[in-house]
């Protein structure tokens, strides 16, 4: 729109439009989550099927079974306590795993002696199954918490440092140097253009971490482990308790599916700013 004060001095002034985010209609959204959770209906279907007419129940407990399970093991072998107990190992291996992959990420992909020094050596840990390191860290830090939390943090820091250093050497050349010359320079540059740039990476390698977080947590409480989810698991698979043992599994997932929830949500908020021009 121009300005009649404008017209005066013969200078138009130009109102900048933000792009808005399209909107959905609301038969859209109500189709996509029908279709989200008819499938997962249709697995427990399968399941249910399955159990009931092809497997031994004594190996394969149906849902419903399964589910019946849950109030004795709330009742008498403390599962909200052990819940608790994986959620903080696997939120310190996250928190921990996090910051190194993300600052090993940061540094490799913003300086080329940051690279050569940093990229040869993750690559390697990224090639290492850390189950094999099990043996080495109970060697090294006893049977206490010390060796579950460092396999935790080892395996949630690659991910997040491959793309935060992904995403950081790819920031388009050019914005960069338009962003010189309004006189960004180093902190901000990096503050203001380069980090929020990348920001989409850092988030996709968090997600991934947060996945890891939940696989290595399986491995971790197989050391030793007196309290957690994983201690049930092996009590259960030792006295071949099926039901205990699917339990244990969906409580994996849903812990899997916690952590992806918040991510997803800080995905949204922080990327807001995405919805103008996001083809989705």
């Amino acid at each position: 729109m121009t300005d009649p004060t404008s017209k005066q001095s013969g200078v138009v002034s130009l109102e900048l439009i933000t792009p808005r985010p399209p909107k959905r209609s609301r038969q859209h959204v109500g189709v996509t989550t029908g279709l989200r959770v008819l499938s997962i209906l249709g697995v427990f279907v399968l399941w249910w099927a399955i159990a009931r007419h092809v497997a031994d129940p004594e190996k394969l407990p149906g849902p419903s079974d399964v589910y019946g399970n849950f109030g004795y093991l709330i009742e008498h072998q403390n599962l909200w306590g052990n819940l608790g107990t994986s959620l903080e190992r696997a939120l310190k291996g996250l928190v921990i795993g996090g910051i190194i992959g993300f600052f090993l990420g940061v540094l490799s992909g913003l300086f080329a002696i940051g690279e050569h020094l940093i990229d040869s050596p993750m690559q390697l840990l990224r090639f290492t199954p850390f189950l094999a390191l099990i043996p080495l860290f109970i060697t090294w830090f006893g049977l206490g918490e010390q060796p579950k939390i460092v396999l935790l943090s080892l395996a949630c820091a690659t991910p997040l440092y491959l793309n935060t250093a992904n995403a950081m050497r790819h920031v388009d050349r050019k914005t960069l140097e338009a962003a010189r010359s309004f006189g960004l320079r180093r902190f901000r540059l990096l503050r203001e253009v380069t980090l929020p740039l990348s920001l989409p990476g850092i988030l996709t390698g968090l997600r991934f971490s947060m996945a890891i977080a939940v696989l290595a947590l399986v491995a971790a409480e197989q050391i030793n482990a007196n309290s957690g989810i994983g201690a049930m698991l092996i009590n259960a698979s030792g006295n071949l308790d099926t039901k205990t043992v699917f339990c244990c599994i969906v409580v994996y997932m849903l812990i899997g599916v916690f952590f992806d929830l918040i991510i997803a949500g800080i995905t949204a908020l922080a990327l807001r700013w995405r919805a103008g021009v996001a083809v989705r």
